[in-house]
């Protein structure tokens, strides 16, 4: 099952996601250029909205980091290990994840890596639950009292940690996905898919030349009337088009664990059809928590230069029940427009309801639910149910499912 949520956005003069240049991130779509926000960016901002993490309090989430080494090392000392030795331990788990690949890297590159590691840090950033750290501290702390850690290599103590049992994973690493080049924790299939968001409209990028003033300067001759600093910042503003695609049952299966074999006994059976169930209560928490956060949330980039915290105009949300995605970007290749008759959000809503019917016609896209919701009243989708609110919505949708 399927559950796909579109919105449209409109933001004033912001600058929300920035490239290598400090500009608004942009792409050609249609043969025109667009603002762009990428979907790292929406991920993040959503993963760690205090709207996330407030309605999934109480669920255990994960980390990404490199400071592994760091945590493992604090968490040894404050169970009674001497501190150099848990900083022996911190620098054998600086070289967790690394792979045979990297032997086939440049001399180049591997110095650039070996230098950015600081030997408080592993060369992977990974998404890393807390028994996932508990595990490997619990490795590390039997080696230091066995008086193996010096000669243990790193791939022993990963086969180790291994060996401490499948942990579960947290509701983040279930949606996003996680691959590390470390057998010590399994790789995750993301049940998420998130779309760069693309403007409807076509981009033009703007300068403020801004200057500051300093307070205490007062004038005189010596000091001119001229301002303490100068500079420019980029910025646009854009209606976005944003997509979410979840696979709802990929979710509950990641949150569930490993399916037992078939030769499994019927205890094992048993255990995981529990296991099961858990994991669909937290599979309908973790998509109330989703929906909510991606509404109210945006990403962070020079919002307090723009505070551009505009609410989405338009969402619709499908529940298919065969895993066939579809994105309606392309509802957009001819780009909206204030005209006449409607302004860019308008327009745009216009375009994309006119789309949504088109395709569902054309293909006979089935849903066993299709929610609509809309600050404008007059822009309606055929056969979908109009909701007044958010969560309106969100109930409906969490009903459906």
């Amino acid at each position: 099952m399927l559950v796909e949520i579109h919105m449209l956005q409109n933001h004033a003069p912001c600058n929300l996601n920035r490239d290598d240049t400090g500009s608004p991130k942009d792409c050609i779509f249609g043969g025109v250029r667009r603002s762009r926000i990428s979907s790292q960016s929406i991920k993040r901002s959503i993963r760690l909205s205090e709207i996330f993490q407030e309605e999934m309090k109480g669920t255990d989430l994960a980390i990404r980091t490199r400071r592994m080494p760091e945590l493992v090392k604090k968490q040894l000392i404050s169970e009674g290990i001497d501190e150099k030795q848990a900083e022996v331990a911190a620098k054998k788990i600086a070289q967790f994840g690394k792979s045979d690949k990297k032997e086939k890297k440049s001399k180049d590159v591997k110095d650039k890596e070996d230098k950015n590691n600081d030997g408080e840090k592993t060369a992977q950033i990974m998404f890393l639950t807390h028994k996932d750290i508990d595990a490997v501290a619990s490795v590390m702390k039997e080696a230091i009292q066995k008086g193996t850690l010096t000669n243990d290599s790193p791939d022993e103590l990963q086969k180790k940690a291994i060996d401490r049992g499948l942990r579960p994973i947290t509701p983040d690493i279930a949606l996003f996905g996680r691959m590390i080049t470390s057998d010590m924790f399994r790789d995750v299939e993301a049940s998420m898919q998130v779309a760069h968001a693309i403007s409807t409209n076509k981009m033009d990028h703007e300068f403020d030349y801004f200057t500051a003033v300093d307070d205490l300067q007062d004038g005189s001759q010596d000091e001119g009337p001229g301002a303490g600093m100068i500079g420019d910042v980029e910025f646009n503003s854009a209606c976005y088009y944003k997509y979410f695609s979840m696979d709802f049952d990929g979710l509950v299966e990641n949150l569930a664990g490993m399916q037992p074999a078939e030769k499994a006994g019927t205890e094992e059976k048993e255990k995981y059809k529990k296991s099961l169930e858990a994991a669909r209560e937290v599979a309908h928490q973790t998509l109330r928590a989703f929906v909510k956060a991606a509404v109210y949330t945006t990403p962070t980039g020079k919002q307090n230069t723009f505070a551009a915290h505009q609410p989405p105009s338009a969402i619709l949300v499908e529940v298919r029940p065969k895993k066939t995605p579809i994105s309606y970007a392309n509802a957009f290749v001819e780009p909206s427009r204030p005209n006449g008759k409607a302004d860019l959000v308008k327009d745009s809503m216009q375009k994309f309801s006119a789309y949504v019917e088109t395709l569902t016609r054309k293909f006979n896209l089935a849903s066993t639910k299709r929610l609509w919701f809309s600050t404008l009243d007059d822009v309606k989708i055929s056969g979908a149910e109009t909701c007044d609110t958010i969560d309106d919505m969100i109930m409906s949708l969490d009903k459906a499912l």
